[in-house]
């Protein structure tokens, strides 16, 4: 494989890319590993253990959650400087792989089909090229590896166990992720600032009617042609009240009622989905939609609707300072054309946010489409047939470590 010539950026990225691409090999061995054994939600011991293994030996500070399998590893260079905190997760999907691939999952019903072994395989041969860059890291880097991503917010009890302190009482100043995708070429970096990610919150909906003969429906109060009368007028409460600049997104996702019988009009229909939405105004604004449209239009057929709202993860907004920043460095590091501008947020959520809200960063995409792959047909994120190019870890890698030696003092007003 051809190694690019590192660009332009200073001595403390000199050789960075380079090195990662000679690491490589390394780097997909752990990803691999990880792979065939993916493990859900916040218990994830095996693959604690691979990234415990993968670390030993680099002279980290190095701690596991009490209350999950997450791991936090500190390293201080020597120099002065802020603590810049670096961040993966490392659960996977309760799917059932379909890839083919050789080092497919063996456990059945999980894949990580999100990335999240990459994102940790690429975290930990970062923390392996700034090991041998101490002597030019200014101030302390804390590697993340968080369990409970896609559900439990792992990154919320990592924050309450103390991931953003250092030893000496000394705060994290900066906070970077990084999160692969098929939707862009391999090895290419996109960002912008501003919110990236949206808030996610879940529904549920309880039609409440009269149960009966399905040859009298006159005699009942069938919950049914409710329900999906309160499907459709949530889609347009979204299109008609809400500001098209700042999106909102209403899917049902689950409409369940009766059982197998063919005869029976239920007692009751149950609407379940999510929203999702960029900013606090809009999030409340679909809260009291999504209530007054489901308990109005069962009224209006005289039945009843209880709406249950839950909150999930707030939207990952991007600082501006730390955005620029981290733009800068990845054309240093990878090239002007190989970095990007996102044009809009992408409306999938992550528990990143907890960490944004606390102290100013960034969260970008890494492009892993497999080479031959038209965009169309790349299986996306959430896919059991979603397959990500390998050689991008090496510039994913790379990217993580830079964005530590580049971090430099906190930029004024970034809080």
């Amino acid at each position: 494989m051809s190694v690019p010539a590192p660009a332009s950026g200073g001595a403390a990225l000199e050789g960075l890319l380079a090195d990662a691409h000679a690491a490589l090999p390394d780097t997909v061995a752990l990803r691999r590993r990880i792979h065939r054994f993916p493990e859900l939600g916040m218990h994830l011991p095996r693959t604690q253990q691979a990234v415990l293994e993968a670390l030993d030996g680099l002279g980290l500070e190095v701690a596991t959650g009490s209350g999950l399998s997450s791991v936090t590893a500190a390293l201080e260079g020597a120099l002065p400087g802020p603590a810049v905190l670096l961040r993966a997760d490392m659960d996977a999907l309760p799917l059932e792989e379909g890839t083919g691939l050789e080092f497919a999952s063996r456990v059945p019903g999980a894949m990580h089909a999100c990335g999240h072994d990459t994102h940790t395989a690429m975290l930990v041969g970062a923390a392996r090229l700034l090991a041998a860059r101490r002597g030019l890291l200014a101030g302390r880097v804390v590697f993340m590896f968080q369990p409970g991503e896609e559900s439990g917010g792992g990154a919320r009890h990592m924050i309450d166990e103390g991931v953003l302190e250092t030893a000496g009482g000394t705060r994290v100043a900066a906070a970077f992720a990084l999160h692969v995708t098929t939707r862009f070429d391999s090895g290419t970096l996109h960002l912008r600032s501003g919110p990236t990610f949206a808030a996610s919150d879940r529904l549920h909906v309880t039609v409440r009617g009269r149960g009966g003969h399905a040859s009298s429906p006159h005699r009942a109060l069938d919950p049914v042609p409710v329900a999906c009368e309160i499907v459709q007028a949530l889609q347009s409460m979204v299109t008609r009240t809400l500001d098209v600049f700042d999106p909102a997104v209403v899917t049902v996702a689950s409409i369940h009622a009766g059982t197998t019988a063919s005869n029976v009009i239920p007692e009751t229909a149950e609407i379940r989905g999510t929203f999702r939405t960029l900013s606090p105004g809009a999030r409340q604004q679909v809260r009291e939609g999504i209530q007054r449209v489901a308990r109005h239009v069962a009224a209006a057929h005289g039945a009843e609707a209880g709406v249950e709202l839950e909150e999930g993860y707030p939207p990952v907004v991007n600082d501006a300072d730390r955005t620029a920043a981290l733009y800068d460095t990845a054309v240093a590091l990878l090239g002007a054309d190989r970095v990007g501008r996102l044009a809009a947020p992408f409306m999938g959520a992550e528990d990143f946010s907890y960490v944004l809200q606390e102290v100013p960063g960034s969260m970008a995409f890494l492009g892993a489409r497999p080479p031959g792959v038209p965009p169309e047909e790349a299986a996306d994120l959430h896919s059991n047939l979603a397959v990500f190019d390998e050689d991008a870890l090496a510039a994913g890698a790379a990217v993580y470590a830079a964005a530590a030696l580049r971090a430099g003092p906190a930029p004024a007003g970034s809080g």
